[in-house]
């Protein structure tokens, strides 16, 4: 009973969206179509939908016209104050249908009190927005390939083609193939319908082994768009051969690689150990330089003072000599004079009674000349054997 009362259920509910279906495609009172090129800015206008189906805005307004689509996308927007649509998000023709062509989408826009439905199409036009790529043959980064020739080819020997593709469609969708630098253009051509590269005379001996081709491909879109393949040619009898002659070219320019890398390493350290050397030289020279000043500044050790006439109780001992020098130097004449002055002594007050001593030093100056005082004190202990 229950599977019966599921099946009669079942069997209930899609003749009611057999109805629905019915019902949807008679209240259908109008439909519009419309034509916008793809890619364009949001809020680009569409077209008039009040004025094309025959609607006055106030109706719409009235009506709470809207649109439904049958996708999660919606790409075109219903301004009800104007009655206009316009581009709500950019719509890329590629995205949305691939290679299909002609490439449209449709929605509905309905009204309230009375409910009516209207369909609108709108139908993609294509733009060249997109370049030929390129499919053969491949370019790669890091492998070299090459098509060889065999030097007994003939005129019009098929060396390969290039094969490109353009997502575009209709004319923006046309190629057209363009040789653009050779290595020996009298030695091959490219079909400019086909992209076919064929020889264009008899290979000799003074032909290059190794021949670079630039194709460029170009599609027919206002404006064109193009791309560009690298075609390497070999001429050669056997595969060895060929191997030989396109293996020396990626091991040079890997060793080229490896000696400019050790070339700026090397600058590199011997710019390091010139800065380190340069400035760990300024830096002794600068401690040099400031121990020298600190020498300079410093207080000298000072000289102990002994009295004319010291002797040592303990022993005998010579007594210490005080001389005074003075040096005369005239403006007009290079010799100079060591005049040997009379011992400091004779001029020093001896102890007075009371135990005090006077020392007085004659400190004036006579003429240009310049004092200078040397004070040498000798003392020699000697002991006395007991």
């Amino acid at each position: 009973m229950d599977f019966m009362w599921i099946n009669a259920g079942r069997g209930r509910w899609q003749a009611l969206l057999v109805i629905l279906c019915l019902f949807h495609l008679s209240s259908v009172t109008g439909q519009a179509r419309y034509s916008v090129p793809e890619e364009q800015a949001e809020g680009s206008f569409v077209g008039n939908i009040a004025r094309d189906l025959g609607l006055d805005v106030s109706r719409l307004i009235s009506g709470k016209a809207r649109i439904i689509t049958k996708g999660s996308r919606q790409f075109v927007d219903l301004n009800r104050d104007k009655g206009t649509l316009v581009i709500k998000e950019r719509i890329d023709r590629e995205e949305l249908c691939g290679k299909t062509t002609p490439c449209s989408f449709s929605f509905e826009v309905i009204l309230e009190n009375p409910i009516q439905l209207y369909r609108v199409t709108i139908l993609i036009q294509d733009q060249n927005d997109n370049p030929p790529q390129v499919l053969y043959p491949v370019q790669t980064g890091g492998s070299l390939v090459a098509e060889m020739v065999p030097r007994s080819a003939d005129v019009g020997y098929l060396v390969t083609k290039v094969v490109a593709v353009d997502v575009d469609s209709g004319q923006n969708a046309w190629l057209s193939y363009k040789l653009q630098k050779a290595t020996d253009r009298a030695l091959f051509e490219v079909g400019s319908q086909n992209g076919e590269i064929r020889s264009i005379r008899q290979v000799s001996d003074k032909d290059a082994v190794k021949q670079r081709l630039t194709v460029i491909v170009e599609d027919n879109g206002q404006p064109s768009r193009s791309a560009t393949v690298i075609v390497n040619v070999v001429v050669a009898d056997s595969f060895p051969e060929v191997l030989s002659e396109f293996t020396d070219f990626p091991r040079d320019k890997e060793y080229n690689d490896n000696l400019t890398f050790y070339l700026v390493l090397a600058l590199a350290v011997v710019s390091f150990l010139f800065i380190t050397s340069l400035v760990v030289i300024i830096s002794v020279k600068i401690y040099r330089w400031r121990q020298s000043r600190i020498l300079y500044h410093s207080s000298l050790p000072v000289i102990p003072y002994y009295p004319p006439r010291y002797s040592d109780t303990v022993g005998t001992g010579t007594l210490p000599h005080v001389y005074n020098y003075e040096v005369c130097r005239t403006t007009d004449s290079r010799k100079s004079d060591l005049k040997y002055m009379q011992p400091m002594s004779q001029s020093l007050v001896s102890v007075d009674g009371a135990g005090t001593d006077a020392p007085q030093v004659d400190k004036q100056l006579k003429g240009n000349c310049s004092q200078m005082s040397t004070l040498v004190t000798s003392e020699v202990w000697r002991r006395v054997p007991p």
